[in-house]
């Protein structure tokens, strides 16, 4: 019996798909930047800790498209389908703040039956936050392929749709991501970020179902689906079909790692801001819009070998990786009409990220875009599958995810750490050139010619590698002033410097100085550690959050009886402190000093015996993750993890009035008695009123071993130590007024072109040193 002709497409359904994967796309992003930091503030922000949340995040999405391209083929409505994971999209991702909140709350509460190791403590956080996220990601992950699938039961030339479509979701990606990060997470906060995005899926959900219903239901026979897909262009063997399929997974691979080292890099330039991440996530996600949406209109051309030009694509991707290094722009490089664009739109901060993201990242995913609707088109229209175009669009689709999880984690864990960025990027241009080959293999019998000029390009590409510029020279050029750079680390973390002589030493992380051995600086970090335990009666166990250069552990060690921990991110840092041994009393060596690899907040929820002082030597509050350890949450934590007569400092360092509040303000919320010291930066945190004793003091001014102490600090009588006083909790409160609170859910302080430039001026705040209490 004759199959019945699958009906005409209405001329509004192609738009439709368009404007319902553009607006998935928008929630897409804006739920991936809302999870990596709802998942940073449960993980913490070690690298570890990201590479795992962004596998588990593009797991499910592997794990959905590979779920979604059977059911996709199976369905009579696959409009109607894509409409009800919308929805579900929506329900499941409101959910998911609340139960990771729980999830967070209860392994709280069992840490202290739990070994105490990060490594198990990681990895129950690992399996928990996968849990969480493996029915809203599988769900996104199953949008495209029942799309192109919807796509294709009425409609014509799976290449040219499937590139429209995807350029579409990838464009709504880029909105999403630019939303994300310059107006929700600022202006709404996380949580009702996530109603937004919700709402936005909800009503695509609603908007695809109402649709379906004006579709007649089809069962399309192969015959005709076969006919459908192959009138353009003719289809992949088998055997080719699964070398397409190999190379898209070494796309993905590479394309991921790419990212990971093109974001190590940059960063140092551009400074480790909130706003520089989310530019050039934008830029990468634009050039693989605008070449998906290139390869759309080409894919109708009929005599094209999409075959051989897929291998031209993959030397030429290649060749653009190779020279991505050398758009390294200087400062002021940026073009008139850049600034101005920006100027206009309010977030001129930005060009250097924009102009530099442009230049190094943009050409490369220009073909990352191109590449991806071609191989599909190869791969999903081979010759006899074309009635199972749903399933091998899954299949395609997950491999292509499957292979960036593999990238993301071995760009961090490995490649960076062992090969460093120059060779991480020759040998992922190299696998280019790998895939290029094997397809070039392929069309050898029928392109001898081309295959020859291939052979003589690759030759091209080999010389272009040597001369592929380090990004270590130009650091040591720009950033350190061409001073000699005594060791130097790409590790896993973070870059880390030491630059300088013998006693001129500064320490740069990712470009930025963190701390030097001049004796301005080593007074304030020593200050940072001593002033508490000065404070306090009795400081037996001390804590340190941040190691930095070393100052202030090495300064807190001298004091007699008392026992520093430190925790530290990056063992780069670790091994740094050992070039200032001359500042922190070499504390590596120290037996009084124990230094642990780890986050800063994971540690205090695990806290099991109570700390006398809290302080902390805190990243710049405007670099991407400060908020996390200055926000009214964070310093609960050391609240908790106090002693009844413990004492917290922090360092305020606000650069403007707004942020300076905003710490301030979170800081007293979370500690009913807190007074300021030194310049106003110092804020000191009690559960009780504090108690400043002359005789106590006296008592130590009179001891050889702790008057060489105070002496670290300029202390030298009780006079000395009360001028350092500056607040009351009175002056304080009267100073701050009512004003937003500094929270996980709204980061305000790293998204610092949302507040206004008000210059600090701590004069306003009163003194009333009677405040304190003097036995």
């Amino acid at each position: 019996m004759l199959a019945r002709p699958a009906a005409q497409a209405p001329p509004w359904l192609l738009p439709l798909l368009v404007v319902l994967l553009l607006m998935s796309g928008i929630c897409g992003l804006i739920y991936q930047v809302l999870w990596l930091r709802l998942l940073a503030l449960t993980f913490g922000v070690t690298v570890h800790a990201a590479a795992t949340v962004l596998a588990s995040f593009m797991g499910g999405l592997a794990l959905g498209s590979l779920v979604a391209g059977r059911l996709a083929d199976r369905s009579t409505s696959p409009l109607r389908l894509f409409g009800f994971v919308e929805v579900s999209i929506g329900l499941f991702a409101v959910a998911s703040p609340v139960v990771l909140s729980g999830l967070q709350s209860a392994f709280v509460r069992a840490s202290p039956y739990l070994p105490e190791s990060v490594f198990v403590g990681s990895l129950i956080r690992v399996v928990l936050s996968f849990l969480v996220l493996l029915v809203p990601t599988a769900l996104m992950g199953a949008t495209m392929p029942i799309v192109i699938k919807s796509s294709l039961a009425r409609m014509e030339g799976l290449g040219a749709r499937a590139g429209l479509l995807y350029a579409a979701n990838t464009g709504g990606a880029i909105a999403g991501a630019l939303l994300a990060g310059f107006y929700l997470i600022p202006r709404l906060g996380l949580s009702r970020g996530f109603l937004f995005a919700a709402a936005i899926n909800t009503t695509v959900g609603l908007l695809a179902i109402t649709a379906s219903r004006w579709l007649p239901k089809t069962s399309v026979a192969p015959d005709q689906a076969a006919s459908s897909i192959t009138q353009i262009p003719p289809p992949a063997s088998d055997r080719a079909a699964l070398v397409v399929l190999a190379v898209a997974g070494v796309s993905g691979f590479a394309s991921l790692a790419l990212e990971v080292v093109w974001f190590r890099v940059l960063t140092i330039f551009l400074g480790p801001t909130s706003y520089t991440f989310t530019v050039m996530l934008a830029a990468v996600l634009t050039g693989i819009a605008i070449g998906s949406a290139l390869a759309a209109p080409l894919l109708r051309w009929r005599r094209l070998d999409w075959m051989q030009a897929l291998a031209l694509l993959q030397f030429a991707g290649a060749a653009l990786i190779l020279g991505s290094f050398t758009g390294i722009l200087a400062p002021g490089d940026a073009p008139v009409w850049l600034h101005r664009a920006l100027a206009s739109a309010g977030i001129e901060f930005a060009v250097g990220s924009v102009a530099m993201s442009l230049t190094v990242v943009l050409p490369a995913s220009l073909f990352f875009g191109m590449a991806f609707p071609i191989g599909l088109r190869l791969w999903a229209g081979a010759e006899g599958h074309a009635a199972e175009t749903g399933r091998r669009v899954g299949l395609f689709y997950s491999v292509n995810v499957g292979g960036g999880i593999l990238g993301s984690l071995l760009a961090g864990f490995l490649l960076l750490p062992v090969l460093g960025s120059r060779a991480s990027l020759i040998l992922l241009a190299a696998l280019y050139v790998g895939a290029g080959i094997a397809l070039q293999l392929l069309c050898a019998p029928r392109r001898p010619l081309l295959t020859g000029l291939m052979t003589a390009g690759l030759v091209a590409l080999m010389i272009q590698a040597s001369g592929v510029p380090d990004p270590l020279e130009i650091i040591h050029r720009r950033i350190y002033a061409g001073r000699p750079v005594v060791w130097q680390d790409e590790g896993m973390q973070t870059t880390v410097a030491v630059v300088g002589g013998t006693n001129n030493r500064v320490l740069f992380l990712d470009g930025r100085h963190q701390a030097n051995d001049s004796p301005g600086m080593t007074f304030i970090h020593r200050r940072i550690g001593l002033l508490p335990v000065v404070l306090h009666e009795r400081p037996l166990r001390a804590l340190v959050v941040g190691l930095g250069g070393g100052a202030t552990p090495g300064a807190m060690s001298q004091f007699p009886g008392t026992s520093v921990d430190v925790i530290e991110l990056s063992r780069g840092v670790i091994d740094a402190a050992a070039y200032f041994g001359h500042i922190n009393f070499d504390i590596r060596k120290n037996p009084n000093v124990h230094i642990r690899l780890d986050d800063g907040r994971n540690f205090l929820q695990r806290v099991r015996t109570p700390y006398d002082v809290i302080t902390a030597d805190a990243i710049i509050p405007r670099h991407a993750g400060a908020n996390s350890l200055n926000s009214v949450e964070y310093f609960r934590l050391v609240r908790g993890a106090l002693a009844p007569q413990g004492i917290a400092l922090h360092w305020n360092g606000g650069a403007t009035e707004p942020e300076y509040q905003l710490i301030l303000r979170a800081f007293v919320a979370a500690f009913p008695h807190t007074t300021l010291w030194g310049d106003g930066s110092l804020m000191v945190g009690t559960l009780e009123p504090l108690t400043l004793s002359r005789s106590r003091i006296e008592s130590l001014l009179a001891a050889p071993q702790t008057r060489s102490v105070l002496g670290l600090m300029n202390v030298e009588t009780f006079d000395h130590l009360e001028r350092v006083f500056r607040a009351s909790t009175a002056d304080i409160r009267a100073y701050l007024g009512e004003g937003p609170l500094l929270s996980d859910d709204r980061p305000l302080l790293e998204y610092f072109a949302s507040l206004p430039t008000i210059e600090r001026d701590l004069t306003k705040i009163g003194r009333q040193s009677g405040d304190l209490i003097r036995p």
